[in-house]
């Protein structure tokens, strides 16, 4: 048996399993503090310095996927280190005992497997589409020479990519984020000489132009990632950006996830309390696709009057006549 092999089985090992979490209870207090601290200071610099607080959850989940050994992401782990709003004690407070059980026990919680496992409840959201992403990039920069990341974030993989690539790279979002991570990214060491970076309001300014200005060929076929961001915006927002998308060459691709309007009105414990924080946070959930099932079907005709015809769905939820869709993953091409 080889290792990747042995890893594997050991991530699933129920006696591992078990030894795992007993670990894990036992050390809670010192995860529960880490949390506090690490929570705190992210809320509190968030206010003020204006920079997306949702944006840190997803490169969280891939430095704990870098750090328990399941996806190789060198540069998300040393940013997330570098950031302002980051308390270095408050991340290993929280993460280690996690990892020092994993180191023990060599399991791996559902949360952090990759690629993800079975159907993907709400909370784990941000880590299983790392995977669905990541094979959608790998599938089509092989034939496109332009990789736009929309509301990039503190998103890595532009960083990722092969040394010597025939790939430009652009990352779009908004100023203040952007600012902060491109002071971080030479903190932390990270060489981002291969990245142009465009500063855009998606409600207020023409990106595509800024983009078309710094450098971008909408006359070539390109991959736009759009990750995490679409349930922040307003309809016309979307919209908007899913026509300015369509308006570059035929056979662009964009890559997203989404809610239906299931997250935005059901009145379950777990959705008013998403509704509340992202609230508080300054970042409201605002935006879903027509919940009605089926889903994926709402989400097509969308994208059809857009200009899209879509590639891949993944719908997020079960569909019955008691339940509704509340998300999904998406892949379309430009017709």
């Amino acid at each position: 048996m080889n290792n990747h092999n042995q890893k594997a089985v050991a991530a699933r090992d129920p006696i591992a399993a078990a030894v795992f979490y007993i670990i894990s209870v036992l050390l809670f207090p010192v995860t529960l503090l880490g949390y506090v601290i690490w929570v705190g200071k992210i809320l509190l610099a968030g206010r003020k310095s204006g920079v997306s607080v949702t944006a840190q959850g997803p490169l969280s989940a891939r430095w704990t996927e870098h750090n328990l050994g399941t996806r190789e992401d060198e540069p998300a782990n040393r940013l997330l280190m570098a950031l302002p709003g980051i308390s270095p004690l408050g991340v290993r407070l929280a993460a280690g005992p996690m990892l020092l059980a994993h180191r023990l026990t060599g399991y791996v919680p559902k949360a952090f497997r990759y690629p993800f496992e079975g159907d993907v409840p709400p909370q784990y959201e941000a880590s299983a589409r790392i995977a669905f992403f990541d094979a959608a990039v790998n599938r089509h920069l092989a034939d496109i020479d332009q990789f736009v990341i929309l509301g990039a974030g503190f998103d890595t993989r532009a960083f990722r990519l092969p040394k010597g690539t025939r790939v430009k790279s652009f990352e779009v979002d908004m100023p203040k984020t952007q600012a902060v991570k491109r002071a971080m990214l030479e903190k932390a060491g990270i060489d981002a000489a291969g990245v142009t970076f465009v500063a855009a309001d998606f409600e207020k300014d023409d990106w595509l132009t800024r983009l078309v200005d710094a450098g971008f060929d909408s006359g070539q076929p390109a991959f736009f990632l759009w990750e995490g961001v679409i349930m922040y915006l307003d309809r016309d927002a979307v919209e908007t950006t899913l026509r300015k998308i369509a308006s570059t060459a035929k056979g662009s691709v964009v890559a997203f996830d989404y809610f239906t309007t299931e997250p935005l009105e059901s009145q379950s414990l777990y959705w008013r309390y998403a509704r509340a924080t992202t609230k508080a946070a300054g970042e409201p959930l605002t935006f879903g696709v027509d919940s009605m099932p089926p889903s994926c079907e709402r989400l097509a005709e969308l994208l059809a009057s857009c200009g899209f015809s879509l590639v891949e769905q993944r719908t997020l939820g079960q569909e019955t006549e008691g339940k509704r869709a509340w998300g999904g993953f998406a892949t379309a091409i430009v017709k």
